[in-house]
This record gives C-alpha cells, sequence and structure tokens, in this order.
C-alpha cells in the first residue's frame, strides 16, 4: 500500500473576502507540483461563501463536476434550464461534456454558506451536458459508509462518466470498519469533514485528507461525532 498525508494546515488557501476557499489541489493562484492531482481526483475546495454572494455564470468543459452543502445551501442556475436550490443533506453532479455555464449563489442574508466543490477528471469528453441531484436522507446509514456517486446511474446516489464511487461515513459512536476498493488499479482519497478519523493507523482530524493505492481494502476507526468522505477513483486514466 502507497500512502500521500495532507494535513488541513498545508492546504492552498485563498480569500477573496465574500469567498473563503481552501485547496487540497492546485487551483487558480494556488499552484503545486506536488498537488496537482490524486489520480482522476483533480480538485477538491473547502468553500464558505458569505452571504449574499457567490460565483457568477461561468463555464466548464469536460470535466465531472460535484457539489456537496456541509451547512445551509446554494442556488443554482445553468444553460440548460435548471434553477434549483442544493441544499445541505444534498449531492449536485454536472457532466460538463461539451461545455456549460452555471452560477452558484448564497441567497441567505445572515449566514454563509459551506460547500465542497470537486472536480473528477471524465473517461468520456464532449458528451452532451447533463445535471442530476438528489437528497442524501434516503441513502444515509447512521455509523456505517453509504454510497453517493458511482460510474453507474442505476447505483445508489448520482452517477459521473468516470469509474469513481464516493462513500460517506456519519459516525456517532466510536465505530471499526472497513472499505473494499471496487477496481484495482483504483485509489482512496479520504477526507475528513468532522472529528478524527484513523485510517490504516494514520490518525487524521478536521479537514485533513489522506490518499491511499496499491490496496484492495483499507481499515477505518472513526471517533464518536465524526464524519468522512471517500472518493475512489482511478490512479491511471
Amino acid at each position: 500500500m502507497k500512502t500521500v498525508i495532507h494535513k488541513a494546515n498545508t492546504r492552498g488557501h485563498a480569500n477573496h473576502g465574500w469567498l473563503n476557499s481552501y485547496h487540497s489541489f492546485s487551483f487558480a493562484n494556488y499552484q503545486n507540483t506536488e498537488r496537482m492531482n490524486f489520480g482522476a481526483l483533480r480538485v477538491l475546495n473547502d468553500d464558505t461563501v458569505s452571504e449574499g454572494r457567490g460565483f457568477g455564470t461561468h463555464p466548464h468543459q469536460n470535466m465531472e463536476i460535484i457539489s456537496i452543502p456541509l451547512k445551509d445551501d446554494l442556488q443554482h442556475q445553468d444553460n440548460m434550464g435548471n434553477a434549483t436550490i442544493i441544499k445541505q443533506g444534498d449531492i449536485q453532479v454536472m457532466s460538463a461534456g461539451t461545455g456549460i455555464m452555471h452560477s452558484e449563489y448564497n441567497k441567505n442574508k445572515d449566514r454563509a454558506v459551506e460547500f465542497l466543490q470537486i472536480w473528477i477528471i471524465p473517461n468520456k469528453t464532449n458528451v452532451k451536458p447533463r445535471y442530476d441531484q438528489i437528497s442524501l436522507k434516503e441513502l444515509e446509514k447512521p455509523n456505517s459508509l453509504y454510497q453517493i456517486l458511482s460510474p453507474n446511474a442505476n447505483d445508489a446516489g448520482v452517477w459521473i462518466y468516470q469509474d469513481a464511487w464516493f462513500n460517506l461515513g456519519t459516525f456517532t459512536e466510536d465505530t471499526t470498519t472497513s472499505y473494499a476498493l471496487n477496481k484495482k488499479d483504483n485509489g482512496v482519497y479520504a477526507f475528513v469533514l468532522e472529528g478524527n478519523v484513523s485510517i490504516e493507523g494514520e490518525q487524521l482530524s478536521k479537514r485533513d485528507g489522506v490518499g491511499l493505492w496499491e490496496t484492495d481494502n483499507i481499515a477505518i476507526n472513526a471517533s464518536k461525532n465524526s464524519k468522512v468522505l471517500l472518493i475512489e477513483v482511478p490512479m491511471v486514466f
């Protein structure tokens, strides 16, 4: 097994006033040759958007874009005709393909919004753009990992154009569990959202990340009141 550790305080950081963003991988003005990606995982941004502010209309192309609100909600609009609210407890996915234009705003007047924006490099390019959004409430399994994204439209969660699987674990009790990888040549990037988690003996705290590959299974020990996101992606793509 090979591993790489990214402690929370080693991430790239940009504070634009209305946007406070932490980058696990190179993004915009944060460029680190040792942190360009983890396999097909290209971007993992931990964003806080101020009251009444947001991202104006901007383009994407040939990228799988996943948004996961962690606190409160965002208003989304795009040129495919979607005008929705992405709520805490939802997951949104866009296959940008040949090109999309979209915007995201915090319409709340009294509180900031926290959300993850994740980019996955697709295994198919120039596809017809698509959009999907679901609530994760019916998928949630307390004190266990549960799938929220896969390559398969008929599986639990949303789907994307890549052999990738996302799992969430929300733990209200001290829990020991494991995760079996879906494909031999994939790796897993684990990102701690809350609390403290030990993965293969590595002690991780809030917003720490660890990448693991050349293995088929990983051991996880989660403390009470912790939450972790597992992102399984191809290491060669």
